[in-house]
């Protein structure tokens, strides 16, 4: 359960958390009409610091667009700003952001184009997604029987509330038949992510990803594991994967703001690998944590500093 904090950031100005409502006839209620963002703020030995904050919202303006919400009315700056201020009013040392983009109340018909567009951003504390020992022993996933949006229908790019109905039945269908998570295949059935994670595949030492044409989300997180292992020397190829590769993989693992970096042990109930986080992961784990918690140097700016005077890079 959400645990509230003072303040949620509305539409340029601080409110009561309570206060943070919309009315049921709102746009959004019955349609959909959102994008939002997930975002995670860490604690470091300089303060709190955030994960790519500038990517996150431009990811957030470009979902906007893609649903033709062209009057957000605020700058990545300012909304960049507006997170780092919540963080400090609510005296936070690490978070979790929900920047929501929402069509509100005002027509009742699908069009919606002339609805008032309400922006919140909102931040609590929140552990880790998939649990603190999936890191290191990884979790149980299944195949879904329910496909990724086919090109053309929803547009996959956008992380969109509409977007995350099909996530839901996913990760649904996953729960009840007792697995951590589910991965959906695109439409021409290759592998494409999870229901709310990017999945990388490792075999022979080299770690395959789906490209963003299998219905991929443009992860900022699977940004930066292509950027660390590049890195570490580790090849990278991204390309369609059929579904049995899963069951030979040497490693297989999720990425994610929510989930990071999230090895899985078995799909399907076949023990992938050895049965835990394999050596690859376990790399891309320690480079990846190693930044956020500042025990190594941040060489590509991801972090911006809450308390710094120039927080935002």
């Amino acid at each position: 359960m959400l645990k509230p904090t003072e303040k949620i950031w509305h539409n340029g100005r601080l409110i009561d958390w309570k206060d943070a409502t919309i009315h049921v006839l709102s746009h959004v209620v019955s349609y959909g009409s959102s994008v939002f963002e997930g975002i995670r703020c860490y604690s470091t030995p300089s303060g709190p610091a955030v994960f790519r904050i500038r990517e996150h919202y431009r990811r957030l303006l470009d979902s906007a667009k893609i649903y033709r919400i062209e009057n957000v009315g605020f700058t990545n700056e300012q909304l960049c700003e507006a997170s780092l201020e919540l963080v400090r009013v609510n005296k936070l040392d690490s978070c979790y952001f929900r920047p929501i983009v929402l069509r509100g109340y005002g027509d009742v018909g699908v069009y919606g184009i002339k609805n008032p567009i309400e922006v919140y951003i909102a931040c609590w504390e929140w552990g880790k997604y998939l649990g603190e020992e999936a890191l290191a022993e990884g979790v149980d996933v299944c195949v879904s029987s329910w496909t990724r949006l086919a090109p053309n229908t929803l547009p996959a790019l956008a992380k969109a509330g509409a977007n995350y109905m099909n996530s839901q039945l996913i990760r649904m269908e996953a729960s009840i038949n007792g697995y951590a998570e589910g991965i959906a295949l695109d439409s021409n059935g290759y592998v494409s992510e999870g229901s709310g994670e990017n999945i990388f595949v490792v075999r022979d030492g080299k770690i395959h990803t789906p490209p963003l044409g299998a219905s991929v989300l443009p992860g900022i997180t699977r940004d930066a594991i292509l950027t660390l292992a590049g890195e570490l020397h580790i090849p990278v190829v991204e390309t369609i994967i059929p579904r049995e590769m899963l069951y030979i993989a040497d490693e297989v693992f999720f990425s994610g703001t929510a989930a990071e970096i999230t090895p899985i042990r078995s799909i399907d109930r076949i023990t992938i690998g050895g049965g835990r986080r394999g050596p690859v992961a376990e790399k891309l784990q320690k480079a990846f944590f190693g930044i956020i918690d500042g025990s190594h140097p941040d060489t590509h700016g991801w972090l911006s500093y809450v308390h710094a005077p120039a927080a935002v890079k």
